[in-house]
């Protein structure tokens, strides 16, 4: 067997008595639209759509694309019985048919013809319920050309289309001898195409990588890479200790503090903070050695700016206090605008869009985390937390990150109003396309400058011929240990066309393979179409850990939000029920966390690999895996991807604990009392599940 590769093109070549086999033409997506495995007179087809390729199989004889038509080899007698055809075409069938009913809402096209409900929500009374039922809708009806191009090129989990591959291949095997070989390949070999309308991985997926840690490596082609010791980083447990480090960190700093969140609270301890920083600040004033020290907060606008005590009027005397050191930028997503924003409630706006980054950072040390600087997350609501210290060059990266989404945001004055960076387009006064064209460069040339300082680093540290040996170099000075934990921070800010953390996410849970588990777990379960479809579709085991209806953020709310726990219940029970619909209840479990007196509000992943008893990687950061996170938010974690036992220890204690709190779904748990939810709220919830 021969096998070729080029750009965009393997060809294997299977050298039979009776013939060649060539597997050609690995298509981009788009050259066909229909998923099949048909068999015609010349080639059999194996069609596969999302971000997988197109594969034609031709036997011998058969003309490639683009060649001289030969004449047909001599007609040889199929070989089988007509009851083994008519098994192998029940197979083929079998198979296509389940893959049609895992699609059947996916491959829905989308409706034609113009749409209105846009120029309604210009006529609306200012009732937010009507606003967001018409939106959904024209979101629906009128749907936009990402969400054409997704319709048209459906994510379909690598699992199903490898089904139907093999399964066809089997059933060839069975009528065509040369057929044999075919099968042997291809269980050998895994065709991976990224689709060309989507955002390229260039690197090999993980199944191909080296075994281990470092099959995550392709990682590093689209973010910054950045090698850390183990002992360098620390996973923090609880919201007192969260609080504590928070402020013996900023008492702490002298050159930076840079803190993003989506609000400051306005209580007690949340004033406390404030005073740290002022007493810093004045500290850095009076020493005999200026330290120079700068605080930078990002927070959301509408968020922030809500009620007559709020975020800013917190930060406004420190601001005025010291005008030349403190910056506070206000995000105001793109996506409020016009009659939009005049008219929908300040209890409501934020469903548009937020700045939803938590990233807590002072001099050289970092925090990155799901909370929120408000008294709750301090004290009684669950989340996650990383510590990671001394990691000069991540911190590096993260100043210049909240430094450029807060130059293409409102600039808080000391007089209470805002104003735009010099030179910047208004985010919702300007024109709308020019601002995120701006964002978008703004953002990603951070991205490529840190990823290409660490790419000439990497260079430098492990590829260059240099003359000193380990023990040289270690006698000179360089006692540095070596790196044994990978860092890869994630970026997801639709609005800007950047889904950095959206590809990550879906290519790592593509790519769990079979015997591996994955933990993941949300405060809001309202996973996205995709993500939902590859937990149902791929064969690694999921434990999904959400909150119970009592211990989420808007239990015993008032108005509309009072119902948005029981949304979520009904999400919850539409998701379990596909889970027993398709017979996968050992593979798919869901977990509801409760605690008397807290809330749940932890996000993230843990992802073992198969006959692993410790996680080697995990997703930690501000993303929920929901709808919101993925297209109107602007979202960060970062990927951590260890060989140290240590570290894997201290992430699988933290597992441990968050779903130690858990209780096993069953159906039994849609049938308490405090399950029952109202008719009106499952009519509304699939019209408004794309806002909360």
């Amino acid at each position: 067997m021969q096998v070729m590769q080029g750009a965009g093109l393997k060809t294997a070549t299977i050298s039979q008595d009776s013939g060649s086999l060539d597997v050609t033409s690995i298509l981009p997506l788009g050259a066909m639209q229909e998923s099949a495995a048909r068999r015609t007179q010349d080639s059999i087809y194996l069609s596969g759509l999302g971000s997988l390729a197109i594969i034609s199989i031709l036997p011998p004889g058969a003309r490639q694309p683009g060649q001289p038509r030969r004449p047909p080899p001599p007609r040889r007698l199929r070989t089988g019985s007509v009851h083994t055809r008519a098994r192998s075409r029940a197979a083929v069938n079998k198979v296509l048919a389940r893959r049609k009913r895992k699609r059947r809402v996916s491959m829905a096209a989308p409706a034609a013809g113009p749409v209105f409900w846009r120029r309604l929500l210009g006529l609306l009374p200012g009732r937010p319920g009507l606003a967001a039922l018409l939106g959904r809708l024209s979101d629906r009806l009128g749907r936009s050309r990402e969400r054409r191009r997704r319709s048209e090129l459906v994510m379909v989990d690598r699992w199903a289309f490898w089904e139907v591959q093999l399964g066809a291949i089997w059933c060839l095997a069975v009528l065509e001898p040369w057929a044999e070989s075919l099968l042997e390949w291809t269980n050998s070999e895994i065709i991976f195409l990224e689709s060309s309308l989507s955002p390229r991985i260039t690197s090999p997926p993980c199944c191909l990588c080296p075994e281990g840690v470092h099959r995550f490596q392709w990682i590093r082609n689209l973010v910054p890479e950045f090698g850390v010791p183990s002992s360098h980083v620390r996973v923090l447990s609880s919201p007192a200790e969260f609080f504590e480090l928070l402020k013996g960190q900023i008492k702490t700093a002298k050159r930076r503090v840079v803190m993003a969140s989506l609000y400051l609270g306005t209580g007690p301890l949340e004033q406390e903070l404030v005073d740290c920083l002022e007493s810093s600040l004045e500290k850095s004033l009076q020493s005999k050695f200026s330290s120079d020290l700068k605080v930078s907060i990002l927070l959301d606008f509408t968020r922030g700016s809500r009620g007559r005590k709020n975020s800013r009027s917190m930060l406004l005397p420190l601001l005025q206090r010291f005008p030349e050191r403190v910056r506070v930028s206000l995000f105001h997503t793109p996506n409020l605008r016009g009659l939009l924003r005049l008219l929908i409630p300040e209890r409501f706006n934020e469903t548009i869009g937020l700045q939803h980054i938590k990233v807590y950072l002072f001099d050289n040390n970092v925090i990155l985390s799901g909370a929120n600087l408000s008294d709750s997350y301090f004290t009684n609501r669950q989340d996650r937390y990383v510590f990671l210290q001394d990691c000069a060059e991540i911190a590096d990266f993260f100043t210049e990150l909240v430094d450029a989404v807060g130059d293409v945001s409102l600039q808080l004055q000391g007089d209470d109003t805002v104003d735009v960076v010099d030179g910047m387009v208004h985010p919702y006064k300007g024109d709308r396309a020019a601002y995120c064209r701006a964002a978008n460069k703004r953002v990603m040339d951070v991205i490529h400058s840190a990823r290409t300082r660490q790419q000439m680093l990497h260079a430098q540290t492990f590829h260059s011929d240099s003359l000193l040996s380990q023990e040289e170099a270690a006698a000179a000075g360089d006692r540095r240990p070596a790196p044994d934990t990978w860092i890869y921070p994630l970026i997801q800010m639709k609005p800007f066309e950047i889904q950095i953390d959206e590809i990550v996410t879906e290519t790592l849970l593509t790519e769990a393979e079979r015997g591996a588990k994955v933990f993941l777990t949300t405060g809001y379960f309202n996973l996205t179409q995709a993500y939902m479809d590859l937990v149902l579709g791929t064969r690694a085991e999921y434990q999904i850990l959400l909150a119970s209806p009592e211990v989420n953020g808007f239990f015993g709310a008032k108005g509309v939000a009072g119902a948005i726990p029981a949304a979520y219940v009904h999400i919850e029970r539409q998701f379990y029920s596909e889970v027993c619909s398709l017979g996968q209840q050992d593979r798919v479990q869901l977990q509801e966390y409760w605690r008397k007196g807290w809330t749940f509000h932890a996000k993230g992943l843990w992802l073992y690999l198969a006959g692993s008893s410790l996680p080697c990687l995990t997703l930690i950061g501000s993303p929920n895996f929901g709808y919101r996170s993925v297209h109107r938010d602007l979202e960060a974690q970062i990927a951590i991807v260890t060989e140290s036992r240590a570290l894997q220890q201290q992430l699988h204690q933290e597992q441990e604990q968050l779903y130690l709190r858990s209780g096993v779904v069953s159906s039994a748990t849609f049938e308490q009392p405090g399950r029952q939810v109202k008719l009106w709220v499952k009519m509304v919830t699939p019209l408004i599940k794309n806002f909360f």
